[in-house]
């Protein structure tokens, strides 16, 4: 059993749909950062940084923050979503990386400046959507003639997705990036995701972006 503590980010959404993807029962714990819960002393212990998601596996006793690695812990325990050794394995921690590196610091700078703070920082609106753009355009070129980032459907995908989900507080007209689009389409379509999608708690339907 894995406990999982959470709330509706697309950070937090990584770990909610990877558990549902692989199908560990897992309880989850709502840790609402609209109220500060994130800083609680019982949370710190299971995450030192104060952020969501984390893990606590109750088989082993291992408590986990971070995504990526959270979610290559899952994937090694199940032996779903990540190959076990060789090429496969590493592009798709490759890919992982690159969210974690990219599109999450990136586009959540997006969000903080474009959807919550807009005209206040001209420069940092201009800097941070120019990058988001570079980042879409990353993704649509390496989904050229792929149904998903490493062929398979992976962890990368599972990392990438919840960002993109956003793109509407991005401002992102998914028509310039018709592979990003079609694989965003893929993804939501899956019963995994769309469960996964409403933990802690239903915030609405996935966004649908208009057709072409």
């Amino acid at each position: 059993m894995i406990d999982l503590y959470t709330w509706t980010t697309p950070n937090g959404r990584k770990a909610s749909i990877m558990l549902e993807e692989i199908g560990l029962p897992y309880t989850v714990h709502p840790i609402d950062i609209s109220k500060d819960e994130q800083f609680a002393p019982d949370f710190l212990k299971i995450a030192p940084n104060n952020r969501i998601p984390a893990i606590v596996d109750r088989d082993t006793g291992i408590a986990l923050m971070e995504t990526g690695a959270i979610m290559i812990y899952l994937a090694d325990k199940t032996g779903k979503l990540l190959a076990k050794e060789g090429e496969r394995r590493y592009r798709a921690i490759e890919w992982l990386m690159w969210q974690m590196g990219g599109i999450g610091p990136m586009l959540g700078q997006v969000h903080h400046f474009v959807k919550y703070n807009p005209g206040k920082a001209p420069y940092a609106e201009e800097r941070y959507l120019k990058e988001a753009h570079r980042l879409y355009k990353v993704l649509n070129t390496r989904l050229e003639g792929r149904e998903f980032v490493v062929d398979e459907y992976s962890i990368a995908d599972i990392a990438i997705w919840p960002w993109v989900s956003r793109f509407e507080w991005q401002t992102i007209d998914m028509k310039q990036y018709p592979n990003v689009k079609r694989w965003y389409e893929t993804i939501a379509k899956r019963p995994a995701v769309q469960k996964g999608y409403s933990v802690p708690k239903d915030t609405g339907p996935i966004p649908i972006p208009m057709p072409a």
